[in-house]
């Protein structure tokens, strides 16, 4: 099934949410949580995100999760994953009680798509401390698209895992999760990286940012994505295509922020402070730019050619 259908689809049944000059959301996407062993590529990263997570609650931001949170494909149980993340899962429980927690599913944790999945999953946790059950995301409602629409304007932001259309972790998920859990998880550590994923591969990278922009073409829609682990801030000229880029990064983590009608890309990582200090530093590189310099309902751009790249 082609990435024009499978986007179409996706934003048909998209979660719907109105948005205004006073609401904030951020965007993370890839986050690969693992279970703290030496595949997990999240856990070079967990103290930034915790810092990260808590600079976005204390300020009153939405967190959407645009897919591949946590990495069900590499790793079956996710019990392990929340035990080795809990200091990370304790700020989502946070956000989720606060009802400011959306979270999509990726192809990396199509698992989510189950209903059933996520109540035995993410509803409740054994608290080794009290030794019983305690609410988790009690109620966590997992959805594959989120489409925000702008209460004055009308415009729309779509917000999608991206892997929609990529048949390998798309329509052939299972195959490819199991290559993965059972021989690339463990390959990677040597450095040969799965020419499959999109993360690992410029080419197959390139053709789904080409096939975003031929369905984004002759819509009047902002469009927002991971899978690709690319980070990516348009140019006045290009097709509103962002990318939120990914939490597994050596060099730190980055982020879509949504505020004052405003999107920004933003970089979280460690530095040295004036006194030497390691700290923990927040830099915007895209630009904060206000959704109205793109195309309107009044602005139609249809027929014309765009480059997303």
């Amino acid at each position: 099934m082609s990435a024009d259908i499978r986007l179409t689809q996706a934003y048909k049944k998209a979660l719907v949410k109105y948005f205004d000059k006073d609401s904030k959301y951020v965007f993370f996407s890839d986050c690969h949580r693992g279970d703290d062993s030496a595949s997990d590529e999240f856990a070079r990263n967990q103290a930034i995100v915790l810092h990260a997570l808590s600079y976005y609650y204390e300020k009153q931001f939405v967190y959407v999760e645009a897919g591949d949170g946590d990495d069900l494909w590499e790793h079956k149980n996710f019990k392990y994953i929340r035990s080795a993340h809990m200091d990370v899962f304790s700020i989502l429980k946070k956000f989720h009680e606060k009802k400011r927690l959306i979270m999509l599913y990726g192809n990396h944790n199509i698992y989510l798509k189950d209903r059933n999945y996520v109540k035995e999953n993410y509803y409740f946790y054994y608290n080794e401390f009290k030794e019983k059950q305690e609410p988790f995301l009690y109620k966590l409602n997992p959805v594959e698209g989120l489409l925000l629409k702008e209460r004055i304007t009308g415009q729309e932001i779509f917000v999608v895992h991206g892997h929609q259309g990529d048949i390998v972790n798309d329509r052939l998920w299972y195959l490819s999760m199991v290559g993965v859990r059972y021989f690339w998880r463990f390959v990677h550590l040597v450095g040969i990286r799965n020419p499959a994923s999109p993360a690992k591969n410029q080419h197959k990278r390139h053709k789904m940012e080409i096939k975003y922009s031929k369905w984004m073409q002759n819509k009047d829609i902002i469009l927002i994505c991971g899978h690709t682990h690319r980070m990516k801030f348009p140019k006045r000229n290009e097709l509103p295509y962002f990318n939120i880029g990914c939490c597994v990064r050596s060099k730190g983590i980055t982020t879509i922020e949504l505020e004052n009608n405003k999107l920004s890309l933003v970089e979280w990582r460690i530095l040295a402070g004036k006194e030497g200090e390691m700290r923990v530093f927040r830099r915007v590189i895209g630009e904060s730019v206000s959704i109205d310099n793109w195309f309107t309902k009044k602005q139609k751009i249809k027929g014309k050619q765009f480059d997303i790249l």
